[in-house]
């Protein structure tokens, strides 16, 4: 996504676009970016994450990897310490950004201490979302050739890794039992905060609206709400 506008005339970046977005569509309340290149973000972007409300504080990276040697092996644009460096960026900027991120469990040639410090990196940097993948080769692709990890333990790795990515959910949801939040209801059940939480209402809701919510509590992946 924040390859956008390389290929069209004056190179706009994607942060100029969300901005004229927001500023041409009044209408949109909520605006929520989806997979982004951690190399990638702009100033514009940095700048809108820090002064527009309506750009949603969560930002979903694609990191593939916490170990510097395996994200050159991937010819990834950023390495372990541009992550950190990004996420303290934007907290600094906005304090309550929560994260997500895309990570490959099992790469050729990782050994258990590289992918222990992708676990590591998910704990370091806070990261709430996690989507897990464990590696799988695609024919003429350099990796394809290189040494592979046995696929049973690819599978361990990434059972490791979402189990870290639970924990990290499940302790920020517990933070929010009690709060009011604004809540983006999808379905008749169902309904997202700003910083993308799954919120469960025991009573049906209009779907497609923004309501106020008491968070009465949490399980593991969603908090339980009331409509205020």
């Amino acid at each position: 996504l924040t390859s956008y506008g390389a290929d069209l005339p004056g190179q706009p970046t994607l942060g100029q676009m969300v901005r004229r977005v927001l500023q041409g569509v009044p209408e949109v309340r909520r605006l929520r970016l989806s997979s982004i290149d951690p190399a990638e973000i702009d100033a514009d972007l940095l700048r809108l994450l820090e002064t527009e409300p309506r750009l949603m504080p969560h930002l979903h990276l694609s990191i593939q990897a916490g170990d510097d040697l395996v994200l050159k092996r991937m010819k990834r644009r950023h390495l372990r310490a541009d992550v950190i460096a990004l996420v303290r960026k934007v907290r600094d900027r906005r304090p309550d950004t929560v994260f997500g991120a895309d990570l490959i469990a099992g790469f050729p040639t990782e050994t258990a201490e590289m992918a222990q410090r992708s676990v590591d990196l998910v704990q370091e940097c806070g990261i709430t979302y996690l989507h897990v993948f464990p590696y799988s080769p695609r024919g003429g692709t350099p990796a394809a050739h290189m040494p592979q990890v046995p696929v049973e333990e690819r599978r361990r790795r990434a059972a490791v890794l979402r189990t870290a990515g639970e924990r990290q959910l499940a302790a920020y949801l517990r933070s929010h039992v009690g709060e009011r939040q604004i809540v983006l209801t999808e379905t008749p059940e169902t309904g997202r905060t700003e910083h993308f939480a799954t919120v469960d209402f025991a009573t049906p809701v209009e779907p497609g609206v923004l309501i106020q919510a008491s968070i009465d509590s949490a399980s593991t992946s969603a908090l339980q709400g009331t409509p205020c």
